[in-house]
């Protein structure tokens, strides 16, 4: 599949200019429960896609990734045991951090909210872990919210405007 991907570009008054192009997405607690993608994520995932360049990044904890990537039409990026908060940040970096949202809940996502662009945490039904949360620039209630407000970008410069 091709897809043309035009970015997510924001001015925050008193923060700084986003050219967003890619949207990095933690899997399981984030994306995905037990393993299986969440219902209803399917259409607000694909319908950023002439925005911004998907990439899932999972440790495939239940080894069930390789149905969400068919499902999505993607290949996922996975990481190895060990290290793997600091594997994800190299994955943000490597693509050019300041041009990534990045999403995550867990405690080995911290270091990628960090490092991109603009980092979102979310509560999920596994969790939220603090150091996530401190790490984050944008917190909310769940993934939904999250990829809703990229379809909207405009609230994330309402909410992060100083």
């Amino acid at each position: 599949m091709y897809y043309n991907y035009a970015m997510i570009e924001l001015n925050i008054p008193g923060w700084r200019t986003l050219r967003l192009a890619h949207l990095v997405c933690d899997v399981n607690g984030t994306l995905a429960l037990d393993g299986r993608l969440l219902d209803g994520l399917f259409r607000p995932l694909t319908a950023l896609r002439d925005r911004l360049e998907l990439h899932l990044i999972t440790a495939d904890t239940h080894g069930r990734q390789a149905e969400i990537d068919h499902l999505l039409g993607i290949e996922s990026h996975h990481i190895r045991p060990g290290n793997e908060a600091t594997q994800k940040a190299d994955f943000v970096k490597q693509l050019g951090a300041d041009g990534v949202v990045a999403i995550g809940q867990g405690a080995n996502d911290a270091e990628m909210l960090e490092a991109a662009g603009l980092g979102i945490a979310v509560s999920s039904r596994e969790g939220l872990a603090v150091k996530t949360l401190l790490a984050a620039d944008l917190v909310v209630p769940d993934i939904f919210c999250a990829l809703e407000m990229l379809e909207k970008p405009m609230r994330i410069v309402a909410t992060m405007r100083k």
